[in-house]
């Protein structure tokens, strides 16, 4: 309670921000764009998923962590190794990219390697198989439709529950937050496989709804304007209202994520990462992009 009443009767001109505030966002759309041209162009970190590669299905017959067993295929060579623990037992999914002619050697280079580093530990590949980097184009390129598909329906919702110009602008800055992600996920350098995707459509979801709620709010202000009432002071005033709330919900969203973030493990590490990433510039965008676009072109 303390926290709403500090933030409660705030009067910032966020319309005021806004070139400013368009500045960063161009910055961060054509950082998106950039990462988009080079994912498609396969010149990105992708994943097993989206290249193709080799997978081991392994099963020790006692515990080992998974941290041991990362350092030792890393060690041994394997730098491009995903691995993933089977919850319950003392099995882990390998996946590794390799090029074509490397790709049958996988199961002999994973067993020298733990023969060689975890010579105590004794194991057994239960399946080996191998993703064809057809396959990954099609998950990427389904991937990428997923995403215009939802894009589309935000559109269709927003207009349907207030007009065409409100969802064209919660559209963009949907859209804006997208990009942004995958533009600093790329320039990180970070691993882009079907969780990152998953965080991508996650933060669409988190975006929608922030600037749904203030879009309900600058509606009700509106319907109370005055015919004098200049409709930037009306974009204001609503931002400003539901600050608290907006404020609240990332904030123990953030919490919440930053607990996976920290003890989730590397499996999680990007997956959360990009959730983290996302909900602070969703929070942004729904105060200094959807309301500002509004306001323009309403003007």
């Amino acid at each position: 309670m303390a926290f709403v009443e500090i933030i409660k009767h705030t009067k910032i001109d966020f319309i005021g921000f806004r070139n400013k505030m368009f500045v960063l966002s161009a910055i961060l759309v054509i950082l998106g764009f950039i990462a988009f041209v080079m994912v498609s162009m396969g010149k990105a970190n992708l994943s097993v998923d989206f290249t193709g590669g080799s997978q081991l299905h392994i099963k020790f017959s006692e515990k080992v962590s998974i941290g041991d067993l990362r350092k030792a295929l890393i060690d041994g060579g394997l730098h491009d190794v995903q691995l993933q623990e089977v919850s319950g037992t003392h099995e882990f999914l390998i996946k590794t990219k390799l090029s074509d002619s490397e790709k049958g050697k996988v199961h002999e280079m994973v067993s020298r390697i733990i023969t060689d580093r975890l010579g105590k530990k004794t194991f057994e590949v239960l399946a080996s198989n191998m993703v064809g980097s057809s396959v990954g184009k099609e998950l990427k390129k389904n991937a990428i439709i997923a995403i215009v598909i939802s894009l589309i329906c935000i559109v269709l919702y927003i207009a349907w529950r207030f007009n065409f110009l409100f969802g064209i602008a919660a559209t963009i800055a949907t859209f804006h937050d997208v990009l942004a992600v995958l533009g600093i996920f790329w320039i990180l350098n970070r691993e882009m496989n079907i969780l990152f995707i998953t965080a991508l459509l996650t933060i669409a979801g988190y975006s929608l709804t922030d600037t749904v709620v203030v879009f309900d709010r600058i509606r009700e202000n509106m319907a109370k304007m005055k015919s004098k009432t200049e409709f930037s002071s009306v974009i204001n005033r609503s931002i400003n209202e539901v600050l608290s709330r907006t404020l609240l919900t990332s904030i123990t969203t953030l919490l919440a994520i930053g607990a996976i973030l920290v003890f989730g493990g590397e499996v999680l590490f990007d997956f959360s990462f990009a959730l983290f990433i996302g909900i602070l510039i969703g929070t942004y965008s729904s105060i200094f992009v959807a309301s500002p676009l509004v306001f323009l072109w309403r003007k």
